[in-house]
């Protein structure tokens, strides 16, 4: 996850409502009248759509054995949410996509892959450690988090040393594992050390395990400001969590076999990735040596 964190979007509370999603009115009025009774439901056409972290109690079968198709529908939707927040963070461009790059370009997908599996884990334990209230302990040490970026800094700086050096041997694409892969180590330990990752749960992380809303397009990179409000799902439901993660997966997934596809048709293409990568990661690292050095001071 690359993207720092903006100012927390998730609305907390009982009077939180979302706003987003009207067109959805059209679909599920007529399914909760279909499926739940005429009277069960009814909105007006004004009203918008929520997705409930309790979706569907109110739409079971007399028995109450069997959730209805509407609950099914809102599970569904607030998934696919899910789905896009993941992909919006995992998407832009930053120090974990460029070691993914390259290790795809240079060893192929099966390292692509190991690479963004090893930053997918580290917000996975960050979701843990969030869950069990550490980050936020860990978040009060003053010192912390300047040394999380001078940590993160130097780090970056050797991995784009070893991305230079891949840049000249790679003379072309090879569908083989070349050499040893330790992008999955590397991906997992700069995300521990990354400030912004411990941001994002102490924030927006958080507020996904509550009861509230989340506005899920405003994280999309550079147009986030123009989609704020287009999509409001509410939070604390399994199915937005199982969704967000489920987002990071496929970006981890596609990103590299995107790259591998390129690699196949471009002899040049490895060199050249691998040298934007270098760039990058030495562009971070710097930035989070500086960052943490005024913090010191």
């Amino acid at each position: 996850m690359d993207a720092p964190p903006k100012e927390s979007l998730v609305a907390t509370g009982p009077a939180a409502t979302p706003s987003a999603v009207v067109a959805l009115e059209r679909i599920y009025t007529p399914i909760a009248t279909l499926f739940c009774g005429s009277g069960a439901n009814r909105r007006s056409r004004a009203t918008t759509v929520s997705v409930p972290a309790t979706a569907g109690s109110s739409c079971f079968s007399r028995r109450g054995s069997h959730p209805k198709p509407i609950a099914v529908i809102e599970l569904v939707v607030t998934g696919l949410a899910g789905v896009v927040f993941g992909l919006a963070l995992a998407a832009p461009p930053g120090p974990m996509n460029a070691i993914i790059a390259e290790e795809s370009v240079v060893r192929g997908w099966p390292a692509g892959f190991r690479a963004g599996l090893g930053a997918m884990l580290a917000d996975a334990v960050f979701f843990g450690l969030t869950l069990a209230g550490f980050v936020a302990v860990i978040d009060r040490v003053s010192i912390v988090r300047p040394a999380l970026y001078l940590a993160g800094g130097v780090l970056m700086l050797y991995f784009a040393v070893g991305a230079i050096r891949d840049a000249r041997t790679a003379s072309s694409f090879t569908d083989t594992d070349q050499g040893v892969s330790r992008g999955f180590r590397k991906t997992f330990v700069l995300s521990l050390t990354n400030p912004y990752q411990i941001g994002f749960w102490l924030t927006v992380g958080v507020g996904l395990l509550e009861p509230g809303t989340l506005d899920v397009l405003a994280y999309v990179p550079a147009v986030g400001e123009l989609l704020e409000g287009a999509l409001v799902v509410r939070t604390g439901s399994p199915a937005l969590l199982l969704g967000f993660f489920g987002g990071i997966g496929c970006w981890i997934v596609g990103y590299p076999a995107a790259l591998v596809g390129a690699g196949r048709r471009v002899d040049t293409f490895a060199p050249l990735v691998a040298a934007g990568s270098a760039v990058v990661l030495a562009g971070f690292g710097l930035a989070f040596l500086g960052l943490g050095t005024v913090q010191f001071v």
